[in-house]
């Protein structure tokens, strides 16, 4: 744990500032020279959707498809941990 705790601290020390104006995540272009979707979203995000909460525009409208097929994958594990936990009958033997 310590070896494991020690490799993070090591990973994080080399992360950028959180509020450097001059970070690559605040860019209109990403390094390979195209727009950067984080830009566009944070703009656009009340007038695609009219919804105040650019969370729930991303995650319901820009990215519907994705987000329903994690709900899928959440409700059919849900079942099956339903079926695989339930109360069974127990038969009696005549």
């Amino acid at each position: 744990m310590v070896l494991f705790a020690a490799v993070l601290i090591y990973a994080a020390s080399d992360l950028p500032y959180r509020g450097d104006p001059d970070n690559l995540m605040h860019a209109e272009q990403s390094i390979t020279d195209t727009r950067v979707m984080g830009s566009y979203f944070i703009q656009n995000a009340y007038r695609d959707a009219r919804t105040p909460n650019m969370v729930t525009v991303v995650l319901g409208d820009y990215r519907s498809i994705d987000t329903f097929g994690e709900q899928i994958v959440i409700y059919t594990a849900g079942l099956i941990a339903l079926l695989v936990l339930r109360k069974t009958k127990r038969r009696r033997v005549v």
